[in-house]
């Protein structure tokens, strides 16, 4: 696999397009980073990392509206990709749908939000757009 975050969202995406309520997708620290950050934002219910042989799993619980099943992830999309990193300093950082959804971005701090890194007064690699 050549990147392992562009399968991260696919995997998230098909899931949510199936109507699944859980995904497994094998971990690392970047992908329970962003995890991480999907939680706390709302977009998905619940997660769990489990340690099983060297890499481990992420089961995450997908969110959906009980009324209409429409699933709170509008769109999950790639943005800086292996053969085109995208990099923004501090003053070019992304506003995703007006500041309605948030761009995950990897810094010298860590992994965090657009609104985190405007805070932070830092720049980095757009990872993913997500509304």
């Amino acid at each position: 696999m050549t990147d392992p975050i562009a399968d991260y969202l696919t995997r998230i995406r098909n899931a949510v397009m199936a109507n699944h309520k859980v995904v497994e997708i094998p971990a690392s620290s970047i992908k329970k980073d962003m995890t991480r950050i999907l939680f706390d934002k709302g977009y998905i219910l619940n997660y769990k990392f489990e340690e099983e042989g060297t890499q481990g799993n992420i089961k995450i619980a997908l969110k959906y509206n009980p009324e209409s099943k429409l699933s709170a992830i509008k769109s999950i999309q790639r943005i800086s990709k292996p053969g085109l990193r995208k990099y923004v300093d501090k003053n070019h950082l992304p506003r995703v749908l007006n500041g309605l959804g948030i761009a995950i971005l990897s810094t010298s701090q860590g992994v965090m939000t657009d609104k985190e890194a405007r805070g932070l007064n830092v720049g980095g690699e757009v990872l993913c757009y997500v509304y």
